[in-house]
C-alpha cells in the first residue's frame, strides 16, 4: 500500500508546469460549476478546501498546509470578484465596445500615457536609485521623500501636482493644466517611488567585490556602471518600469484632478484627438451608462493591461520560479 510520503514523490515527480496546469483547469470547472448553479459561495469553500489538500499532497508538513490555507482566503477575497466580474460580462456589449473609436482612442492613451510615465520614472529613479543603494548622508530624508506619494492620497496628489508645477509653479512656461505634460506629471508622481525602490533592491543584491574588482582593473565609476553594475541591476529596471507602468496604468485621482482630458497625436486618426485616461472614462460611463455599460469597458481595459504585463513578465523570465524578481 502507497504511504503519504510514496503519494508526495510521485507528486513531486510530476513536472511543475503539468500541475500548474492541471490545478487551474479543476479550479476553473469548479467555478463554473458553482456560478451555473448560482453558487459562487461554494467555489469559494471549494478553493480553499483544494488548497488544503494540495499543500498536503505536496510537503505534507502541517505549517504549509495552515499558511497556505489560510493564505488562500485572501486569495478568495481578490480573485472571486475578479472571476465573477469577468463571467458576469455580455459578449455584446464587449464586442460594441471594442469597435467604438471612442474607447480605441482611450485604450491607446491608456497604455501610452503610462508608458511615458514609466520612462520617465526610470531615467530619473534610476540613478537615485543607484546612490540610495551606495549611501548618503540625510538618505532618510530622501527615501521619506520618494516613499510620500505612496501614502498621499490620490486627489491630494493632483493638487500637489498643481501646486508644484501649475499656474505659478516651477515652471510657469509649461501647461500643466489640462495637457499631456501634466496627465503624464501625475503619473509620474505617484509611480516613481515603484521604480526607484525596485530598481534600488536590484542595485543592493550585487556583490560590493564585482565593483572593487572593476575599479581596481582599472575602470572609472562610469565603466563600473555601465559594464558591471548597471548589466546586473536591468532586471530591477525592468521590472521597476513595469510596476511603475501599471500604478499608472490604474491611477484615477491625480489624473482627474490635473488633467481630465487631454489632446495628444493619435496615429491611426494621423491627427491630434482629446480623450480621457481609461479609468476616468471608466468611471463617467458608470455614472452616465451603468454598470454594464462600464464594465465593458472595464474588461477591455484590463484584458489589454494583462496581455501587455504578461507578454513583458514572459520576455523577461529567466525560467526560474517567479520569474522576474
Amino acid at each position: 500500500m502507497a504511504t503519504g510520503t510514496d503519494t508526495r514523490l510521485t507528486l513531486a515527480a510530476v513536472s511543475r508546469r503539468s500541475l500548474v496546469a492541471t490545478f487551474g483547469l479543476l479550479q476553473a470547472t469548479a467555478f463554473v460549476a458553482a456560478y451555473s448553479l448560482d453558487r459562487p459561495t461554494w467555489y469559494a469553500y471549494f478553493l480553499v478546501g483544494s488548497v488544503a489538500v494540495t499543500a498536503y499532497a505536496l510537503d505534507g508538513s502541517p505549517f504549509t498546509v495552515a499558511t497556505a490555507t489560510v493564505g488562500s482566503l485572501l486569495v478568495v477575497a481578490l480573485g472571486l470578484p475578479l472571476f465573477m466580474f469577468v463571467a458576469r460580462q455580455s459578449p455584446s456589449l464587449i464586442v460594441e465596445k471594442a469597435l467604438s473609436s471612442e474607447v480605441h482612442r482611450v485604450l491607446y492613451l491608456g497604455v501610452y500615457g503610462p508608458l511615458l510615465a514609466a520612462v520617465v520614472s526610470l531615467v530619473l529613479g534610476v540613478p537615485l536609485a543607484h546612490l540610495l543603494a551606495e549611501g548618503f548622508p540625510g538618505q532618510q530624508f530622501v527615501e521619506s521623500l520618494v516613499d510620500l506619494p505612496l501614502v498621499v492620497p490620490h486627489s491630494v496628489a493632483g493638487i500637489i501636482v498643481l501646486f508644484g508645477f501649475g499656474r505659478g509653479g516651477a515652471f510657469p512656461s509649461v501647461s500643466v493644466l489640462g495637457s499631456m505634460v501634466g496627465m503624464v506629471l501625475a503619473m509620474t508622481f505617484v509611480a516613481a517611488p515603484y521604480a526607484v525602490n525596485t530598481t534600488r533592491e536590484s542595485f543592493e543584491t550585487i556583490d560590493d567585490r564585482l565593483s572593487y574588482a572593476s575599479r581596481i582593473h582599472g575602470a572609472n565609476r562610469w565603466e563600473t556602471f555601465r559594464r558591471v553594475t548597471g548589466p546586473l541591476a536591468v532586471r530591477g529596471m525592468i521590472t521597476g518600469g513595469v510596476l511603475a507602468w501599471a500604478r499608472a496604468v490604474s491611477e484615477f485621482g491625480a489624473v482627474a484632478v490635473v488633467a481630465y482630458s487631454v489632446q495628444f497625436f493619435y496615429p491611426p486618426a494621423g491627427q491630434r484627438v482629446t480623450a480621457q485616461h481609461a479609468p476616468v472614462f471608466v468611471y463617467n460611463t458608470y455614472l452616465q451608462g451603468g454598470l454594464d455599460e462600464s464594465g465593458a469597458v472595464a474588461f477591455l481595459l484590463l484584458a489589454v493591461s494583462a496581455v501587455i504585463f504578461l507578454a513583458v513578465r514572459y520576455l523577461t523570465d529567466d525560467g526560474g520560479v517567479g520569474g522576474m524578481p
